[in-house]
């Protein structure tokens, strides 16, 4: 799915959430190569190393997505997940929540073989000092959008046009590099899982169109 049509649709499932006409929902989608800007200083694209004409010539597209955080990269191989839930009553907590979508990732990460940890003063999901997991979210009025996107069998090499997240010293990895190839669905399950274990979620089935 593109970005701007993820973005649509995380807008409307936000107002539709906001109104009570459906519950809680986890998006995963896989995108086009894109780079995405956070609404952090200049959103990042001080951060892009890439000149304009090699974007156009690798049809890697640059969007604004008022998400918190610096520039990354999606692409295909990825998995990027887009929880649109309600935080009311209980989890009404901005880093509360950021770490719990961390936690969500780690166990998933080790159910496919990998210790994966956070590391202090930095966002997402790291093994050593690569990142396998980025996360950047939005929340309004207690109605989250946005999410994480991890690293399957993602080609690394598109993270060389940024600074990923803006962090300089440190590189990114991927199930793949870290010799745990597994597939997309199974991971998916895997990530399911584990985020309805610690966001104390049931897991319902859509009903059946008529």
């Amino acid at each position: 799915m593109t970005y701007a049509d993820a973005l649509a649709l995380q807008r409307s499932l936000v107002d539709e959430r906001r109104a009570g006409r459906v519950g809680d929902v986890l998006l995963f989608v896989e995108h086009p190569h894109v780079l995405t800007l956070g609404v952090r200083g200049d959103g990042g694209r001080s951060h892009i190393l890439a000149e304009a004409d090699a974007l156009v010539s690798q049809g890697v597209d640059v969007y604004e997505t008022g998400r918190g955080g610096d520039i990354t990269y999606h692409g295909p191989g990825q998995i990027v997940g887009y929880p649109i839930l309600d935080l009311k009553p209980d989890r009404c907590d901005v880093h509360r929540y950021v770490r719990d979508l961390e936690d969500v990732l780690i166990r998933a990460a080790a159910d496919c073989g990998v210790d994966a940890a956070r590391v202090a003063g930095l966002t997402g999901v790291w093994v050593g000092d690569e990142k396998l997991a980025a996360i950047g979210v939005r929340i309004s009025r207690w109605i989250t959008s946005h999410g994480f996107a991890l690293n399957v069998s993602t080609d690394l090499g598109y993270f060389d046009m940024i600074v990923p997240c803006g962090i300089a010293d440190r590189g990114v990895t991927s199930l793949a590099r870290l010799g745990r190839a597994a597939e997309r669905a199974l991971v998916e399950d895997r990530i399911v899982a584990r985020f309805c274990e610690v966001f104390e979620r049931v897991l319902v089935a859509p009903a059946p169109v008529a």
